[in-house]
């Protein structure tokens, strides 16, 4: 495969891109789409609003885009959702996990049913997905699975005990798959964003502004800026530019690497 970036370059390749009805997922499902590829966007939201993104991408981009609205709790709606792709596309070639929640308490006030939900959707369902995807990608001796971890992966911060537990299991999860699929043509990485402005990020804010006693002003310049040295969100453009990349021939022995796209935050 030609370099990723030019056009074309994932012609009749087929992508799969959970929690890619907004932020991160949206923008990544949408540069795959400019690349030629086909793309199976997945994600909760209003109905009118996810047709009218899914419609862009083929408008914009004269792809084929389907929508499934397969729920991250659920192994078997995963697996449904990746016979989908098989089904209409003949498989699924590049599989990007990044659906998440969040939640953000003093461990001894975090509720159990949002600690099984993190864990079960920030890195119980990559498990699903993979385990789904992964013997179609080894038969065609071709696979990219990109899972969108996060600076958390790497370093933890307060308050946030879910979602470090799960984002630093993902880069296990991303190891491990990637020695048992080397042989086979599969990659598998992790990318690591520091503070990308989503709407994850935003539904955080009045958590922390409760749990730290701070102002939503402090909050982003002294809590979520505060550990990145370049004082700017990563930008969702720049995260799908760095899965494009990895997608292509040019990352091919590129695999269980953990990549840091934080704005400097992980080399303090």
């Amino acid at each position: 495969m030609n370099d990723a970036t030019q056009p074309n370059a994932l012609a009749n390749r087929t992508a799969i891109v959970t929690g890619s009805t907004s932020g991160i997922g949206l923008a990544i499902a949408r540069r795959f789409a400019s690349a030629g590829a086909n793309v199976v966007i997945n994600g909760l939201g209003d109905a009118a609003p996810i047709e009218a993104e899914r419609a862009a991408i083929e408008a914009d981009f004269g792809a084929r885009c389907l929508y499934s609205p397969a729920n991250m709790l659920s192994g078997e709606e995963i697996g449904t959702m990746v016979q989908l792709a098989i089904d209409t596309f003949g498989g699924c070639d590049i599989l990007v996990n990044n659906a998440g929640i969040q939640h953000v308490a003093p461990i001894e006030e975090f509720p159990d049913d949002k600690w099984q939900a993190i864990i079960q959707i920030n890195l119980i369902a990559a498990f699903h997905s993979i385990k789904a995807a992964l013997p179609g990608m080894k038969q065609r001796g071709f696979g990219r699975i990109i899972n969108i971890a996060s600076a958390h992966a790497l370093v933890a911060s307060p308050y946030k005990s879910a979602y470090v537990a799960a984002k630093h299991g993902i880069a296990g999860l991303t190891k491990t798959v990637a020695l048992e699929a080397a042989t086979n043509g599969v990659t598998v990485n992790a990318i690591c964003p520091g503070y990308v402005w989503t709407p994850l990020v935003e539904k955080q804010i009045p958590d922390t502004m409760a749990a730290r006693g701070l102002t939503k002003e402090q909050v982003i310049h002294d809590v979520l800026l505060e550990a990145q040295p370049t004082k700017q969100f990563v930008t969702v453009e720049q995260v799908a530019g760095l899965a494009l990349y990895l997608a292509g021939g040019d990352a091919a022995s590129m695999t269980g690497a953990i990549l840091s796209l934080d704005g400097g935050w992980t080399a303090h």
